[in-house]
């Protein structure tokens, strides 16, 4: 959706988020005063009524926040690895259920045995009480309205309804919320989660305790180790929200913040574009550019140095690098030895804040806890997130994440915020935005909007209007998409210009995101 602009007055802020709904709940939270973090936190809840299968209470994500006075920090609520006390022999096997995007099919694992240790409850906490400035009744309360009320679903939503089909049939109690009465609901329908609201309420009032040591974790836990799952209450009660300092790179005169260890996503970003800052040569002095591309423009690098970015990106997530991720100083051993259904939401705020947080549901197990309305997430069925197989990492473990909330500062100033949705091709869709903004000078909602590239296992794949003339000479195997796809991520970003301070934003039209200048 276009972003809606504002007078020269209007200095509250901008937002960038999944659906117009949770951008608006955003921008109303600026206008009343709130800062980055608040205005994150309400478009987050929203989305929870607005797009419930990429997000919600059973969920975990990544907030970064760039105070307007202070030191950058990430907030970790992403899922752990679940299993603390738990019998692993009565483990059910994984639900496979196959997703076609149309030019492309994925298959992805729900049920009982893929639930992970959810974060969100916890993160959402952590932050109000760190960062907030509003109260978190206050967030909550227009988020439950919606949710109680329903929210009609837009072309966007519908689609994803659509092909994660299986998953929304999985269960009664699932399917009682996005097929009630055995008709799977489309376009223009609403769906209603008054159970949802109800919890949501609870979280104001009681905070996150109830979820991990309470009526709510009772009712998960018991649940899932009747269907043969691996969450424990010793898995709940252990979870903590953890702060971390972010990934730091140069680039192009800028500073890039992303999302640091155990995390892949943020460092490889990083990896890829400290290569690109090298004018186009690679690890070991290998050129990017890959032969018929040429060294590349003035402008920013091709589209051959781009893929071959993400190739040697690629090709660092070994068993070596995914292990590593947990190690303390595993960051600043890689970069010096090599350099010498997810939404997102994008907030900057009228005193110079920026707030970058990434959530996923994954695409959800399928499995509702009773009376609460949270959809449980299917982390632990991930192949993106479990690529050496599942059921590998210990209780406990952070699941290495391509999620990578992103900052990009100017002169110290957050210049640009950014994030996406899209499991693997996370990383390239957030990469390519900020190439489009930094080196060919698009407004960010020009640089959403663009066309896109993602290369993994040997294949550019290909939006309508990407270069790949350059590609194609050089022999790689090229898979069209006919239109803009929600396979290419769901990039959600807003930005200031550093000149005039005016603020804009661009949601990406692949997942029906919307920005709103308050």
């Amino acid at each position: 959706m276009t972003v809606r602009t504002a007078g020269e007055e209007s200095r509250s802020g901008v937002v960038a988020a999944g659906h117009p709904l949770s951008a608006e709940a955003g921008a109303a939270v600026l206008r009343d005063g709130g800062n980055a973090v608040d205005a994150a936190l309400a478009a987050m809840l929203t989305s929870f009524a607005a797009e419930p299968l990429l997000t919600g209470l059973g969920a975990g994500g990544y907030m970064l926040v760039v105070p307007p006075d202070g030191e950058p920090q990430l907030l970790d609520f992403f899922v752990e690895a679940a299993g603390r006390g738990a019998d692993h022999s009565r483990r059910a096997e994984l639900v496979p259920v196959s997703v076609s995007f149309g030019d492309a099919v994925q298959v992805f694992n729900a049920g009982a045995a893929s639930v992970g240790t959810y974060g969100m409850p916890h993160g959402i906490c952590e932050a109000a009480e760190r960062f907030g400035r509003m109260p978190l009744a206050e967030l909550v309360e227009p988020a439950a309205a919606l949710a109680r009320a329903g929210v009609p679903l837009n072309p966007e939503q519908a689609y994803i309804v659509e092909i994660l089909e299986g998953i929304c049939r999985l269960t009664p109690e699932v399917e009682a919320i996005f097929a009630p009465g055995g008709r799977l609901l489309g376009e223009g329908d609403a769906i209603v989660q008054p159970e949802l609201a109800a919890t949501l309420e609870l979280l104001a009032d009681e905070g996150s305790r109830p979820f991990y040591d309470g009526e709510i974790a009772a009712a998960a836990t018991a649940l899932l180790d009747a269907h043969g799952g691996l969450l424990t209450r010793a898995d709940l009660a252990a979870y903590k929200t953890v702060a971390r300092e972010p990934v730091r790179v140069a680039y192009r005169g800028r500073e890039v913040l992303s999302n640091p260890p155990p995390s892949a996503g943020g460092t490889l970003i990083a990896y890829a574009l400290a290569l690109l800052e090298r004018e186009g040569v690679g690890a070991g002095g290998a050129s990017l550019s890959g032969g018929a591309a040429g060294s590349g423009a003035a402008g920013g690098p091709t589209s051959a140095q781009f893929v071959a970015a993400m190739g040697a990106a690629q090709d660092e997530r070994t068993p070596a690098f995914l292990d590593g991720l947990d190690e303390p100083g595993f960051l600043d051993r890689f970069l010096a030895a090599r350099l010498g259904s997810t939404t997102h939401v994008a907030v900057l705020d009228g005193d110079g804040g920026a707030c970058s947080v990434t959530c996923s549901n994954g695409e959800g197990a399928g499995i509702v806890v009773p009376g609460t309305g949270i959809h449980l997430n299917n982390m632990l069925g991930e192949q993106d997130l479990n690529p050496l197989g599942f059921h590998r990492y210990s209780p406990g473990r952070r699941l290495p994440s391509m999620m990578a909330p992103t900052v990009v500062l100017r002169d110290g100033r957050p210049e640009l915020v950014l994030g996406s949705a899209g499991s693997n091709r996370i990383r390239s869709a957030i990469l390519q935005t900020i190439v489009a903004v930094v080196d060919h000078g698009l407004d960010v909602e020009a640089a959403v909007r663009a066309p896109r590239l993602h290369f993994e296992d040997g294949i550019v794949y290909a939006e309508p209007g990407a270069d790949t003339e350059a590609l194609e000479a050089d022999g790689h195997t090229i898979a069209r998409f006919r239109a803009l796809n929600l396979f290419f991520g769901g990039v959600q970003a807003v930005a200031r210009d550093a000149r005039s301070g005016a603020l804009s934003g661009g949601g990406d039209p692949r997942r029906g995101g919307a920005a709103v200048v308050a």
